[in-house]
């Protein structure tokens, strides 16, 4: 269904990245662009133009912007969090170093902007508003994540939170400077952003239940990664809401170190899961924040044949689990 639009994405960053000099600063960016992720990101900015009967062409180097800018974060990410594999690759500070990561990251950050102010000059600021606001708020999401760590105590809607910045407010942002392209009026863009966030929360939820449920195979991350490094994801923290004090107990002991025999300690903690069906309650949250993306859809002024190209992309994205 998205193969063309894919393919126009495809040939720009072939085109505009792939020949860059020097090799040893672009290789990685090319390699992080082509480890199989999805395009989520642009394609919902593409989505986000078409829909409201807007010129694909005119969105698409803000598309491949955000891609870019997406990617950038992951490299950077991946630092932070010590994280050996992305999409079942090894991460680019593994397969280069450091120093390599940050400096590729930087330059994919600048190479954002410079897609992004490529749409028609009346836009411009409009869009990089929104970019910046996007980017900023990534920011910000990745350091309540950072400090989460060491934070004894998460509330759900503080990690809720935490993941509306970090990752939701990316798509909402993606899906907003494609519909200011296309020509939505203020109404529809606020209901473009909503959706998106709101597909993005269920999205992470969604995440965080692989980590547990799912394996490197289906998932592309090593399984019980989160587990392992005490990340204090919704089901930790909807465990500990529903745990006994036995539970709690065991909960906060495992969490409390790394240093634990890796199959033990995720053994351990997925029976405690299991016990409290934590499982099916992130499900449960998962298809709530999937409800009320749905509903603002539902409310955005273009016909219902319109939506569809949306629609279907967002229920591909959240038939993940088996």
């Amino acid at each position: 269904m998205n193969t063309h639009f894919l393919e126009k994405i495809q040939h720009v960053i072939e085109t505009e990245i792939i020949s860059k000099q020097p090799n040893l600063l672009y290789d990685p960016i090319i390699y992080s662009l082509s480890q199989g992720g999805k395009r989520v990101r642009p394609l919902l900015t593409l989505m986000g133009c078409e829909m409201f009967g807007g010129d694909v062409e005119k969105a698409l180097y803000p598309a491949v912007g955000v891609e870019v800018f997406h990617n950038f974060t992951l490299l950077h990410d991946d630092i932070m969090d010590r994280a050996p594999v992305r999409r079942g690759q090894p991460t680019v500070y593994k397969k280069w170093n450091e120093t390599t990561a940050i400096l590729s990251g930087d330059a994919m950050f600048a190479l954002a902007y410079g897609f992004m102010i490529r749409t028609d000059a009346i836009l411009v600021q409009r869009v990089i508003q929104t970019f910046n606001r996007m980017a900023i708020g990534v920011c910000e999401g990745q350091q309540y994540d950072i400090n989460f760590e060491t934070q004894d105590h998460v509330t759900i809607p503080e990690y809720i939170e935490m993941i509306r910045l970090k990752t939701s407010v990316l798509l909402g942002g993606a899906l907003e400077i494609g519909g200011i392209i296309g020509g939505a009026n203020d109404q529809d863009l606020k209901c473009l952003c909503t959706f998106g966030e709101n597909i993005g929360l269920a999205f992470q939820l969604q995440d965080d239940w692989l980590d547990v449920y799912s394996d490197v195979n289906v998932f592309g991350k090593i399984h019980g990664g989160d587990i392992a490094v005490n990340k204090k994801t919704f089901l930790y923290l909807k465990a500990l809401e529903l745990a006994n004090a036995d539970q709690s107990k065991q909960l906060k002991h495992y969490f409390s170190s790394v240093d634990f025999d890796a199959k033990e300690k995720f053994d351990a903690v997925l029976s405690i899961y299991n016990e409290l069906n934590i499982g099916e309650h992130t499900k449960s949250e998962m298809q709530k924040y999937q409800d009320i993306a749905m509903n603002a859809l539902s409310q955005i002024s273009v016909s219902e044949q319109a939506k569809q190209r949306l629609k279907q992309l967002a229920e591909n994205l959240l038939i993940r689990q088996n």
